[in-house]
């Protein structure tokens, strides 16, 4: 079934690779042109190599090998008028707004809560949580004003159904993801805006593969390779997969935001391969 989002137009946050690309190339081959954002510059305290504005470049180019049209903007989903901005600028272009994929977030650092630094957990959940809620108050106008209902996704984790030591500052705000997405399920359903989240298991982007991953699933290694944390990865796995790839999240993300799943909202969906009914 090709067109399943023709002609509609879907903001993205952290677009510029990994998930944010999987859903904007996704979307477009599918009919939705895309407002885009992403942060494309290295923030302190992050142990892994952030985007770059190559990185949005390249994401431009694949939207428009589509045949789609694309409106991207470095931006940080911390600053609500930069973001308000991008917004009002690309349903000028476009004409409306239907879909929000809130997905920017940065990866967790090792750390017992108790020891935990307290600029990493604030910069934790102001990213991965209160960005969550910024990206989605600058669009919503938006889509109710246009009248024709729309589709929002928050990206979450397994880790906001579960937790895991090491990682409770990430827990913490993708567990918050979970409420705002039940709130705005609740309070949008009147205009016909449906709210979900998704929860991915490890993702093979680069906010994942990276040294500081595998050192936290074997912290008894001294230097750990990729292959060391694919096999405990695998174990937390009902499905033979170490991880999925991001785009079987934008698959997901795009019958999410499809007539398909016109009657969905308020629902919290894993791409996890299992993990969460072992």
């Amino acid at each position: 079934m090709a067109g399943r989002v023709e002609g509609k137009v879907a903001f993205i946050t952290g677009a510029a690779r990994g998930q944010g690309r999987a859903h904007a190339v996704r979307l477009a081959q599918e009919g939705a042109d895309i407002i885009a954002i992403d942060v494309c510059q290295q923030l302190p305290r992050v142990a892994f190599a952030m985007s770059t504005p190559e990185d949005l470049a390249e994401t431009v180019r694949l939207v428009e090998k589509t045949g789609r049209r694309i409106h991207a903007v470095q931006a940080d989903v911390r600053d609500y008028d930069a973001m308000k901005a991008v917004v009002d600028d690309g349903v000028a272009q476009f004409g409306r707004l239907d879909i929000v994929i809130a997905n920017a977030g940065i990866g967790p650092n090792g750390s017992l809560m108790h020891k935990m630094d307290h600029q990493t957990w604030q910069d934790t959940i102001d990213i991965n949580m209160t960005g969550v809620f910024l990206s989605t108050k600058v669009a919503i106008p938006h889509i109710i004003a246009g009248r024709r209902g729309g589709s929002i996704v928050l990206t979450s984790s397994v880790g906001g159904l579960s937790a895991n030591q090491f990682v409770g500052h990430y827990v913490t705000a993708k567990h918050g993801v979970v409420g705002i997405m039940r709130t705005l399920a609740l309070e949008l359903g009147r205009h016909s805006i449906r709210v979900n989240s998704l929860h991915p298991t490890q993702v093979s982007t680069p906010m994942v593969l990276h040294d500081l991953t595998y050192k936290m699933f074997c912290p008894e290694l001294e230097n750990p390779t990729v292959d060391d944390f694919a096999a405990r990865s695998q174990a937390l796995h009902v499905l033979p997969t170490p991880w999925v790839d991001a785009e079987d999240i934008a698959n997901a993300a795009l019958f999410l935001c499809s007539d398909e799943a016109r009657f969905i909202t308020g629902v919290t969906l894993p791409v996890d391969a299992g993990t969460l009914i072992k």
